[in-house]
């Protein structure tokens, strides 16, 4: 994975309209309408101009905003807080750090047991890689990030499987 992340002139020369008026002007983009939002697949988030890992779906949840919210990145060296004191309202505007995109604002009011941050991104500044591409997209080091709940899902499917033939076996001798 390249760790000399930077902001990309041809990168950003291939925003669309929208992911150029979000990262590059400070824009947002519509709650509900926008591309990850409610995207559950797991997988990391990576600055769409730069590459740079920010998120990871073990740390998204629904916050009902109508954008993707985390509660951490999983690199907090890539996110840079900024105060913004737009919109007549003193917010924290959070940026990556090496491509200098707008990615949105973080807020107090998240998960408490999870710390309580709520960092609500828009979907434009985002680019996702899917957990199965992480090895061939050069992101392979945060396939740890998943392996617990992978062992958990496999687990849960085997005590079902378990579940299912145990039941099969009582079936099986109450017919007898």
């Amino acid at each position: 994975m390249p760790e000399n992340y930077r902001k990309d002139p041809e990168a950003v020369s291939r925003l669309s309209k929208d992911q150029y008026r979000v990262t590059q002007k400070n824009a947002t983009e519509p709650a509900f309408r926008n591309e990850f939002w409610d995207n559950k697949e797991p997988g990391i988030y990576v600055d769409v101009v730069s590459g740079e890992p920010l998120f990871a779906s073990v740390n998204k949840y629904d916050s009902r905003s109508g954008w993707p919210s985390f509660t951490v990145p999983i690199e907090p060296r890539n996110v840079v807080e900024k105060k913004d004191f737009g919109l007549g309202m003193v917010r924290t505007e959070v940026r990556s750090a090496h491509g200098d995109s707008h990615l949105g604002h973080v807020f107090p009011d998240g998960p408490a047991d999870q710390g309580g941050l709520r960092y609500c991104i828009n979907s434009a500044a985002l680019r996702f890689i899917p957990l199965d591409d992480l090895e061939r997209e050069g992101y392979g080091e945060y396939r740890a990030l998943f392996d617990h709940t992978h062992q958990t899902d496999q687990t849960d499917q085997a005590s079902d499987e378990q579940t299912s033939d145990e039941q099969a076996d009582e079936t099986r001798s109450a017919s007898r």
